[in-house]
């Protein structure tokens, strides 16, 4: 549990351009950005990243009628806007850390010389890079945007962990399916975008 709270070394710069540098480096040149940009200890960036690419995608979802919420809190907008802090604040930190416990758990098991949580928690908040284009209501779109997020976790797993890609990508497969398959609906999308599949696998 000391490498949750453990002092950072290096790390990435703050704010709103940081951000966007970040997130146009992970897409473009992912194995570069997570060697060179995790850092041991400073999880801060990384997971204020994956919060708003989820708020984003959240965000979008609700723009387009593919998400509705109803209207419990004195109107629509206000309810939408409560349904945004909620993630915000508790349920995308939380599905985050819980997924980098699971992480963790399995790596133990497999990579023996890996490297720490704080790690971990950085890799899975930066793969989700593309899914802030996974809110719009196109099935072949969110389909790209969660499978390339679930290649980019393999690939930082990879990096930031000093493993084989074929064991990084058995280590990241159940992660994978939690953060993308279910959580940005990349599997209801591969389904529609490719009808042939649903015959063929299990979800």
């Amino acid at each position: 549990m000391t490498q949750w709270v453990e002092n950072p070394t290096g790390g990435r710069d703050r704010g709103p351009q940081a951000i966007v540098r970040a997130w146009i480096e992970v897409l473009v040149r992912p194995r570069r950005f997570f060697r060179t940009g995790v850092a041991p200890g400073d999880q801060a960036p990384g997971m204020v990243f994956g919060v708003l690419v989820t708020l984003i995608e959240v965000a979008t979802r609700m723009a387009t009628g593919d998400l509705t919420v109803g209207t419990i809190a004195g109107g629509p907008l206000l309810t939408k806007l409560l349904a945004l802090a909620l993630v915000g604040l508790f349920i995308a930190p939380a599905v985050l850390h819980l997924t980098a416990a699971l992480q963790t758990v399995i790596l133990m098991l497999l990579v023996p010389e890996r490297g720490g949580i704080s790690e971990t928690v950085q890799v899975l908040g930066y793969a989700v890079a593309p899914c802030l284009l996974a809110g719009l209501p196109i099935p072949e779109l969110r389909a790209a945007c969660t499978v390339y997020g679930a290649v980019l976790l393999v690939i930082g797993m990879r990096e930031v962990h000093n493993t084989s890609y074929l064991r990084a990508a058995v280590v990241g497969a159940l992660p994978a399916a939690v953060v993308f398959g279910y959580g940005f609906g990349g599997f209801r999308a591969l389904v529609v975008a490719v009808p042939g599949l649903a015959s063929a696998v299990p979800w």
